[in-house]
């Protein structure tokens, strides 16, 4: 509880005491209201200050100016115990609101507590000095020790430890961290002393991105959160004017009639209308179920811009999906071992360490790692040359080793039918073969590829029970992509698209339904942009992220339907908070009217209208504050939502993005050398990097990049581009 909580508390304790005093007290007139005044001032003098400082600044009609109105008339007309009591509910149902709204903000302030306050320099003496991180430059060498948070992105140069990542993540187990690894900036080192050398400055840094996303998030009003502030700029002046009316307008009618007026009657019943009538549990409904939804996203690594990005999330028709780091691990690791009759896995699984390990090619790497992670020992060759394009060859005690592509290695060594055939079957899922032989001998096949992650074909699965039509955008080849999405399980494959392209095919979408796209790469930053919605995995480039509305931390696909489910969830609190404060208006308003006296005999006094206006802040805050139990990775109960996209715009997806791309300047550059998709992004990206160039749509079965320019790019420039990628360029047209 903080302090001023404790004095509302305090002032809620002394004023009932006192209250109660007054109430038993044998005095009348002027020494009753004296008695009574105390209480008052006591738990209202707040609420008076705060309608002055209204009315001087000319906001007049909020809920201040309305208690303060009420509770002053009813001292005025001699309902000394109800005033008290109306502002004694009153501040009741302030403190508890002011409970729920602290503990919704838990998540969000815990997430601030991320902030590094210092970076460990190494000064002029030798000495570890403390400075401002703002202060580091890129390439400085830093210094954490057991207990710190990394205050800067870097790369870990010396040291070994585990971190914890939970503040940033939301995982609970700690990741190892040894040289040559990647970390960011609010993770928590726990054993070891990491000496890193920085690679951003810290204003470009992990954490201070993460604590603008977080201070940012609700700067931007809801949509419903808008209607609530327009509604109430009508509603409480009409409030204000009705009981002005109420006071004044039957005691006329009835004087005009020949009958007594009652004023007191119809003042009583008109405070009795300013109490209820308070708009306090309507102004609560949407923000604090905002909070408390972003609270609980930012608990699971779920970020949210906004409050619109939270609010628009929940309606997504349609998720377009890009391919490489985000369906896929965007990394190649060896998925099938084949070996020849003859052979063990392990043997031909040596033999092709013993040639890839001298290669710097991702799918040797691929290779490399899988013996590594199987303990095979590297058997050191007596020669080795590279041939681009083709594949390798080496001597191992005077045997010839020859490793590549099905089309070299059959130049040279006889591939029985069977295998040939399992290879095409597996180039058909997508993965690349690679061959390998000894002494003119087959030893078998060894398949590479950027594997879907494991939580893909759930992630989608889920998507698609929610009524959500799953859409994958890729530039990669068709074959390619038809076996990946066929693997995760999606609706539709969009392939061969460029960065444009994917924008173009996401505005098309769009004419069926919301879309979110969800992505990681540069190239991915112009659909992010175009969508509705759009969601960057956490560990993408920075551009994709600074494009999104929803940034997942974990960089699992898993979070997006938890994303959708949270705010399809928020969106329902916010829907009921609404009912709730409604319906309390509904029927007290017309009660304290004095409506239902004629009827049924019921009447209200504004002790009891401050209770039930109580009550239903409470109820609003409480319900908002149920978000906190809400399960985001729970399936069971996901509905199917209306209005699903369906497959019929894809007819006009391809033909848009074509004409589009026609309408520039293309030439086709010949390659030697490519291999892989691997080779297809490197050559894709180094092409792409290029002032003038728009896009470049690589294929390494034809040997060649088609280039989309925007202007004139020689062909120098773009020769020099590939082949400082280690690929040889032949032709440019």
């Amino acid at each position: 509880m903080s302090k001023k909580q404790k004095r509302v508390l305090y002032r809620l304790i002394l004023a009932a005491v006192l209250l109660v005093a007054a109430s038993l007290l044998p005095v009348t007139g002027v020494w009753k209201f004296l008695c009574f005044l105390v209480p008052y001032f006591i738990i209202g003098y707040d609420v008076l200050l705060g309608a002055l400082h209204g009315i001087v600044n000319g906001q007049i009609f909020d809920e201040n100016f309305l208690m303060a109105i009420a509770t002053v008339g009813a001292m005025g007309v001699g309902d000394y115990k109800e005033s008290v009591a109306v502002l004694l509910f009153y501040q009741l149902g302030e403190l508890f609101q002011s409970f729920a709204v602290g503990k919704s903000r838990q998540s969000i302030t815990q997430l601030m507590d991320i902030h590094p306050e210092y970076a460990n320099v190494t000064d002029e003496n030798g000495q570890l000095a403390q400075v401002d991180p703002e202060e580091v430059e890129v390439g400085t060498e830093i210094t954490v020790l057991p207990g710190e948070r990394i205050p800067i992105d870097g790369v870990i140069l010396t040291g070994t430890s585990t971190l914890n990542t939970s503040a940033l993540t939301g995982e609970s187990l700690p990741r190892s961290a040894v040289p040559g690894d990647a970390v960011i900036s609010g993770c928590v080192n726990l054993d070891g002393v990491l000496v890193i050398q920085t690679t951003k400055l810290y204003e470009d840094s992990t954490v201070a991105r993460i604590l603008e996303l977080t201070e940012n998030s609700a700067m931007k009003k809801a949509r419903a959160e808008r209607f609530i502030t327009r509604f109430a700029h009508y509603y409480t002046p009409i409030v204000c004017i009705s009981a002005l009316v109420l006071a004044i307008l039957p005691p006329v009618i009835r004087l005009a009639m020949g009958f007594s007026g009652e004023w007191g009657t119809w003042i009583y019943r008109a405070l009795t209308f300013l109490v209820i009538s308070c708009p306090c549990a309507l102004g609560l409904a949407t923000p604090v179920a905002i909070m408390v939804g972003n609270g609980v996203g930012a608990k699971h690594g779920i970020l949210f811009k906004t409050a619109v990005s939270l609010e628009n999330t929940g309606k997504t028709r349609i998720v377009a999906l890009d391919k490489t780091g985000t369906i896929t691990r965007g990394e190649p690791t060896v998925t099938d071992i084949i070996p020849a009759d003859g052979v063990g896995a392990d043997e031909l699984l040596s033999l092709a360490y013993a040639l890839e390990r001298r290669s710097e090619h991702p799918l040797a790497r691929a290779v490399n790692s899988r013996a590594e992670q199987d303990g095979i020992v590297a058997a050191e060759l007596d020669s080795f040359s590279a041939l681009p394009g083709n594949g390798l060859t080496g001597q191992l005690c005077g045997q010839t080793l020859v490793g590549g592509s099905g089309r070299f290695i059959s130049d040279s060594v006889d591939v029985p039918d069977a295998l040939r055939a399992r290879a095409e079957q597996l180039s058909g899922e997508g993965k690349t073969p690679l061959f390998f032989a000894r002494d003119g001998r087959l030893c078998g096949i060894i398949t590479v590829a950027d594997t879907v992650k494991e939580d893909s074909a759930q992630a989608i699965a889920e998507l698609r029970g929610m009524g959500i039509r799953v859409v994958m955008l890729t530039g990669d080849n068709e074959r390619t992509a038809k076996a990946v999405g066929a693997m995760a399980g999606v609706d539709e494959v969009i392939a061969g698209v460029l960065p444009g392209g994917k924008a173009d095919a996401v505005r098309e979408l769009q004419k069926t339904g919301r879309v979110a796209m969800v992505g990681d790469g540069i190239n991915d930053a112009p659909a992010l942009t175009a969508a509705d919605i759009g969601i960057a995995i956490g560990a993408g480039a920075d551009v994709a992220i600074d494009a999104a509305d929803v940034v997942l931390m974990k960089s699992r696909l898993s979070d997006v339907p938890a994303a959708i489910r949270l705010s399809r969830a928020t969106l329902r609190n916010i829907h009921e908070n609404l009912f709730w404060a409604f319906i309390y208006n509904i029927i007290g308003i017309p009660l304290a009217a004095g409506v239902f006296i004629h009827l049924l005999g019921w009447q209200l006094n504004p002790m009891f209208g401050a209770a039930a206006m109580s009550l239903s802040s409470f109820s609003v805050v409480s319900n908002a504050l149920r978000l906190n139990l809400f399960k985001l990775y729970d399936a069971r109960h996901d509905r199917k939502a209306h209005g699903r996209g369906n497959s019929d715009a894809d007819k006009n997806i391809k033909n848009i993005i074509d004409t589009k791309e026609n309408k520039t300047m293309k030439k086709t550059v010949t390659i030697e050398g490519m291999m892989c998709g691997h080779c297809e992004m490197h050559v894709k990206k180094a092409l792409e990097a290029l002032d003038g160039v728009i896009a470049a749509e690589v294929s390494h079965e034809a040997g060649t990049a088609v280039v989309t320019l925007s202007g004139n790019v020689s062909d120098d420039t773009m020769k020099k581009a590939v082949e400082d990628q280690g690929y040889k360029v032949t032709a440019i047209n």
